[in-house]
């Protein structure tokens, strides 16, 4: 039922490593400039490289908003001020009621979550602050936002790992065609480069070590990937359906015309060799569109550079698509946003649709030979069709949004 109702996106919000805003972040990403530095913190085991949002002001927002919520919080409230802004919608003229707050997040308010223990341990609980348990609940980014903008209809943060922020764009996708509201403010956010997920994700052996070379880091596709880049950031989407948008004059800038969601019911970390739960997502979304493989003429792929990973995902692109659109990964740009990263790929594909360009899969020096895509890498003219974005989450969840023009 829901594949039926038209549902376009009419306002982008990004704040990632890449840029401040949509703009700043597509340009790099379409330039194919890394953004991996190397850190190295005493509170930090071992070093790392990361991707962090630079220049990020917390006072920008103003008031108790830049001291209170979590970093995770804040950065989704930035990118869900300039979403409203890019669609022309003011919340002081919106019935609150009538609009839904859908987010992704991966690991919520971690950054409190850790500092205010370390807090704990040194001084007792005395010593935390008395706003630690709101900012760090997994809630927080939906209650935040709602909070800011006035928005009283559904709302909800879901957390399918790294598949969260694609989650969360096609739930909001479903209360529209459910009647359930009328405006949607959705997308993913996540601020983890924080010494218990930097030490938990090297300790699975999922972190590049290519400490010699930072913004040679990551290599998705490449022969010589050894994993994927910790990440920050937020991208919000405002969605509405296209007869409302058509009834205020509002930009259409894309249309999301399909979602699939699927488990590999397989592992909690490593997916499933032959990728057939993400397959079965991807065929959702496209049947969701009324479309076949061969409609397919761009994939943002989830390629976080994990030697698993990447093989399971080209394994089912290769043997879906016969016809070989090219795949694109932005993460060696922006590095992996875990929660949010979903989100912003989706909305890289929108800005590709939208515009008929297809972004490189930057530090793609030497593909691996075992991996038959067409993986450009350089920005192209292309991608005027379907688009998909895909997302894999650990415990096996995938998400799948399918982009159209119009």
């Amino acid at each position: 039922m829901t594949g039926r109702v038209d549902v376009r996106v009419t306002g982008l919000g990004l704040v990632t490593p890449a840029g401040d805003g949509w703009a700043a972040g597509w340009e790099r990403v379409c330039k194919g400039l890394p953004t991996a530095v190397l850190v190295e913190e005493r509170e930090t085991v071992p070093p790392h490289l990361a991707c962090r949002v630079g220049g990020f002001d917390p006072a920008r927002l103003g008031g108790a908003r830049a001291r209170r919520p979590d970093r995770c919080a804040q950065l989704a409230l930035l990118a869900a001020r300039e979403a409203l802004a890019d669609a022309r919608l003011d919340p002081a003229h919106w019935d609150g009621a009538r609009v839904a707050v859908v987010v992704g997040s991966g690991t919520g308010g971690a950054r409190t979550l850790e500092s205010e223990h370390r807090a704990l341990l040194a001084g007792g609980p005395q010593d935390m602050s008395p706003y630690a348990v709101p900012a760090a609940l997994g809630n927080s980014l939906a209650a935040q936002l709602t909070i800011e903008f006035a928005a009283s209809g559904a709302s909800c943060t879901v957390n399918t790992a790294c598949a969260s922020g694609a989650t969360a764009l096609g739930t909001a996708r479903d209360l529209l065609a459910l009647d359930r509201c009328d405006i949607a403010l959705a997308g993913g956010a996540d601020a983890a480069i924080t010494p218990f997920y930097v030490g938990g994700f090297d300790r699975i052996g999922a972190l590049s070590h290519r400490f010699d070379d930072p913004t040679g880091a990551p290599r998705a596709f490449d022969r010589w990937r050894d994993g994927f880049v910790i990440g920050e950031g937020a991208g919000m989407l405002v969605l509405e359906r296209a007869a409302d948008a058509r009834a205020r004059g509002a930009r259409s800038r894309a249309r999301i015309s399909g979602f699939g969601a699927s488990s590999d019911a397989h592992h909690v970390v490593r997916p499933h060799p032959d990728g057939t739960g993400l397959g079965a997502a991807v065929r959702q979304a496209l049947a969701e569109s009324g479309a076949s493989a061969r409609d397919v003429t761009h994939v943002n792929a989830h390629g976080t550079g994990t030697p698993a990973g990447d093989l399971a995902e080209a394994a089912v692109l290769a043997g879906l698509f016969p016809h070989r659109p090219p795949v694109t990964s932005t993460k060696p740009v922006t590095g992996h946003l875990l929660g949010a990263a979903g989100a912003v790929e989706a909305a890289f594909t929108v800005l590709a649709v939208e515009q008929g360009l297809v972004p490189p899969t930057a530090n793609l020096a030497e593909a691996d030979p075992a991996i038959d895509l067409d993986i450009p890498v350089e920005s192209r003219p292309g991608g005027l069709g379907l688009a998909l974005s895909l997302s894999m989450g650990f415990g096996g969840q995938n998400a799948v949004l399918a982009v159209t023009p119009g």
